[in-house]
């Protein structure tokens, strides 16, 4: 059993407001996708990685994965025009190159702090259970708007009864392959903000939690990036317990 990366960067990042896909913006003088690959590049249970890319992008990808020493980076492939049509893209290129028993990690290429230790937890429990997304507790309470009165309340929901959850989220390759082939012929879970995630529990699959970190942020706006700047000069305080 193998365990191969799909890493979405297809997308052209309209929020950050900036001339280049965000996935490729400099940070310290080394693209945000490069701190990214470099986690699975660094995790020894990851054999391979996909990369969904942008088009007009790919060569500039492998060159900085050149540059970088991303060794892993096997396949490049290009996006869709929705993050549900560029996953089912990169997951469409593995049939034939890969085992339905091997596991295939799902993560957003603009996550770029995800750690080793929410990687092996997604190994671990896709290799168990079939699937298995990152989660995390909800810490804020949740309330219901009031559909007549959108400026008020009523109900709440107990935070102890959600998840939060995000990418990576790891499933093996012939349930994930079976599901986007089922999702675009029946047009389930393909639509909007659907993701993998959704989309598998709209097909009618249980899913698993795995563990998750609140530093594995997505980097959306420019604040986004503000704050994973402050992570990464944070982590070089040696001296913090």
């Amino acid at each position: 059993m193998s365990t191969y990366a799909v890493i979405i960067a297809g997308g052209v990042g309209s929020r950050m407001n900036q001339d280049i896909p965000k996935q490729f913006i400099n940070v310290y003088d080394k693209p945000i996708i490069i701190y990214t690959l470099e986690a699975f590049q660094a995790h020894p249970q990851v054999d391979a990685v996909e990369v969904v890319c942008i088009d007009g992008w790919h060569d500039m990808l492998w060159a900085y994965a050149k540059q970088f020493g991303i060794t892993k980076l096997r396949w490049v492939v290009s996006g869709g025009d929705s993050a549900q049509e560029s996953i089912r893209n990169g997951v469409f290129n593995l049939e034939g190159k890969v085992k339905d028993d091997d596991i295939i990690i799902i993560h957003d290429g603009i996550r770029p702090l995800v750690d080793e230790m929410v990687l092996t937890d997604v190994i671990r429990v896709a290799k168990d259970k079939e699937c298995a997304v990152t989660s995390l507790p909800y810490n804020e309470q949740i309330f219901e708007i009031d559909p007549e009165d959108a400026s008020s309340t009523t109900k709440f929901i107990p935070r102890e009864t959600l998840r939060r959850v995000s990418t990576p989220q790891g499933y093996k390759f012939g349930m994930l392959d079976g599901a986007y082939h089922e999702a675009f012929e029946k047009e389930i879970g393909i639509h909007g903000s659907h993701y993998t995630n959704t989309m598998m529990v709209e097909l009618g699959h249980r899913l698993y939690f795995a563990a998750g970190s609140d530093k594995n942020i997505k980097l959306t706006t420019k604040d986004d990036l503000e704050m994973f700047k402050s992570y990464l000069k944070a982590e070089k305080d040696k001296w913090l317990k």
